[in-house]
């Protein structure tokens, strides 16, 4: 049987329940759903999600209102974890893995660079200590890790590459990050299926009009362990979902 998994930065889950999030679930039914800047812990969330079926794993920040993720399975988790591991990257609320029967997954919310590129050097430490993070569990099993990695790979990623050149999300820097997780043995999928069609995005500024003018990049991904690649059915952006500044990003795999 097939699954569809869905990855999604909601840009505060109390703020995207307000916007349809209940009639988006209702539309897309996903097997599971990984949620990034939640910014908020359960208690905030009227929603009883576990009354409809759902097993919700939250990771919240130390800090009240910032970042956060959630995993919401409807497939049944073995074990989960929140963090990677380390206490100097663990206060933010950036990852929860969930084990299932033949993979794990990893739902992770990238630190962000910042203006100036003053966060880059904690970010290059993040990116090392995140795929070590991963590639020690595909000892176990094989790897699926997807959300807001915070960086377009490529040019065919943003709609302004030149001038986005020094900017958070585009330095070389960030790219090489993920050069060195493709270099590790994972599959960027969406791109994987789709190698040459320009213009996809996940995340559009809210200043200009840019998501109406389809002024994006493509920041969101689903990555999986090369062995996994072959039952990726298929990979998909949905850009007409709003509610947030970024969109879903989804695979299906059998």
């Amino acid at each position: 049987m097939g699954m569809k998994l869905i990855s999604w930065n909601v840009n505060g889950i109390r703020a995207v329940l307000k916007k349809g999030f209940i009639d988006f679930l209702e539309l897309h039914q996903p097997d599971m759903i990984l949620l990034q800047e939640v910014k908020a812990t359960p208690d905030q969330v009227e929603v009883a999600f576990e009354e409809a079926g759902w097993d919700v794993h939250w990771n919240p920040a130390m800090k009240k209102g910032y970042s956060g993720v959630a995993t919401f399975s409807k497939v049944p988790v073995l074990s989960s974890r929140l963090g990677i591991g380390s206490p100097g990257h663990d206060q933010e609320g950036r990852v929860v893995t969930t084990e299932h029967d033949d993979f794990f997954v990893v739902n992770v919310y990238t630190p962000n660079s910042q203006d100036d590129l003053r966060r880059l050097p904690y970010r290059i430490e993040w990116n090392a200590a995140f795929l070590s993070y991963v590639k020690e569990l595909e000892k176990t099993k094989p790897v699926i890790f997807a959300g807001d990695l915070n960086v377009a790979h490529r040019e065919i990623d943003l709609a302004r590459p030149r001038q986005n050149r020094k900017s958070a999300g585009f330095s070389d820097e960030e790219r090489a990050g993920f050069d060195d997780i493709l270099a590790a043995g994972f599959i960027d999928t969406f791109r994987h299926l789709h190698p040459d069609e320009p213009d996809h995005y996940s995340w559009w500024s809210y200043r200009g009009g840019a998501r109406e003018k389809n002024i994006g990049w493509r920041i969101d991904y689903f990555c999986v362990s090369s062995p996994l690649m072959p039952r990726i059915t298929s990979a998909a952006i949905l850009p007409a979902v709003i509610g947030s500044d970024h969109c879903p990003v989804l695979i299906e795999l059998e």
